[in-house]
């Protein structure tokens, strides 16, 4: 596993960002009349989020869409920081660095959200950058966040490896020609990153960075 660059998810991966995602997907909804159950509201950590509020709650596509808005407007001053780094994070992205790895963040988040968590949580002096979705959700899939990664720093596909929770990464990875490596400390199951095609399924961040290493 001598991969050369490593491609991390946000949510689930770095951060156990479950909190704010679910108070902002809750009050969304409140505007439109609307309530979920704790497992729905949970389900919206990892795909984009139009697509939750579309599939998972029925909503018309025109009203998912304005309801990412009023997600956006919540989570841009008070959700984006109820959240926190899984424990131990901080220094494996430090070590992995110190390794001569080239570590960049690829998440479905908005990228302007993912570049202030990256700053406030001590990310960024180990990251070679931040890639995610646009305000305008047109660049949204994982697939294309991770091509959009790639092709941003030059990186040969065959040269990395990304690092998720859900079947979301394993899936883009794959359509980029990444390898993908799953973690059971984030949202996901063992059998979802299997099913994915996962080449690795790890239980815990100091796992990961041992076989990163």
């Amino acid at each position: 596993m001598q991969y050369q660059t490593i491609l991390f998810d946000l949510d689930g991966t770095l951060t156990d960002s479950a909190p704010g995602i679910v108070n902002a997907a809750r009050y969304a909804l409140e505007r439109f009349g609307m309530e979920a159950e704790p497992a729905v509201l949970r389900s919206f950590i990892g795909p984009p989020l139009c697509d939750s509020f579309h599939h998972a709650l029925g909503m018309p596509l025109a009203d998912a869409r304005r309801a990412v808005k009023v997600f956006q407007e919540y989570f841009r001053d008070r959700g984006i920081f109820e959240n926190a780094p899984y424990p131990g994070i901080v220094e494996m992205l430090k070590s992995l660095h110190g390794s001569g790895k080239r570590l960049v963040v690829a998440t479905s988040k908005p990228e302007l959200f993912a570049e202030r968590i990256a700053e406030r949580f001590g990310f960024s002096p180990w990251l070679d950058g931040v890639f995610g979705a646009d305000m305008e959700e047109t660049r949204v899939s994982k697939g294309e966040i991770i091509r959009y990664a790639l092709h941003s720093r030059g990186i040969d596909p065959a040269s990395a490896v990304m690092v998720g929770d859900r079947k979301y990464d394993i899936d883009g990875a794959r359509q980029s020609g990444v390898d993908g490596i799953g973690v059971l400390y984030g949202y996901g199951s063992h059998s979802e990153l299997e099913e994915a095609g996962a080449m690795r399924i790890v239980s815990s961040v100091d796992e990961l960075g041992r076989i990163l290493l």
